[in-house]
């Protein structure tokens, strides 16, 4: 049975699917936010609690990160390993928030701005655009989290333009 650390840096075993464990951390939180959106708790109908929710949820997740990351280090033997998915649990929280109106204002705009969210923060994650690759490299958790935090912010602009320009 693996440690409660170890059990939220995979976000609940999530980082042992293959392939593409990354993509897999990623899931819960649109998964959590279309779910919220679907229940009537949105950007736009109760952005209060909607953005209370997805915060505490990047929250837990982030300390998750932070406290558990070098025992992830340790129990998989690498810096960064792959299994350690709760920086993406965390990260893709940041394009779902702040949304605009416009963006849930139809389940066409809702799922659009879903999956805006998600391809834009996978392709951020994957490229790590300056200074998201430089950072990685501190040592335990906060190396683990730093560079999902700021592909997050850049998905976070591709979500902001595209859902107020574009939708």
């Amino acid at each position: 049975m693996p440690s409660p650390r170890l059990l939220l840096i995979t976000t609940f075993g999530l980082g042992h699917m293959r392939p593409a464990s990354g993509t897999w951390g990623s899931m819960p939180t649109v998964v959590l936010a279309a779910a919220l959106m679907f229940a009537g708790i949105g950007p736009a109908t109760a952005p209060v609690l909607y953005h209370a929710v997805l915060f505490a949820w990047m929250l837990v997740f982030c300390i998750a990160c932070v406290l558990g990351g070098r025992e992830a280090e340790a129990a998989f033997g690498k810096k960064d390993p792959g299994q350690a998915v709760a920086d993406e649990t965390a990260g893709q929280a940041i394009p779902l928030l702040f949304l605009p109106a416009v963006a849930t204002s139809t389940t066409t705009h809702t799922l659009l701005t879903l999956a805006l969210a998600f391809v834009a923060f996978r392709i951020f994650d994957i490229i790590k655009l300056p200074p998201a690759r430089q950072l990685q490299r501190l040592k335990g958790g906060i190396g683990i989290l730093i560079d999902d935090l700021i592909a997050g912010v850049h998905a976070l602009i591709v979500v902001q333009i595209v859902t107020r320009f574009v939708l």
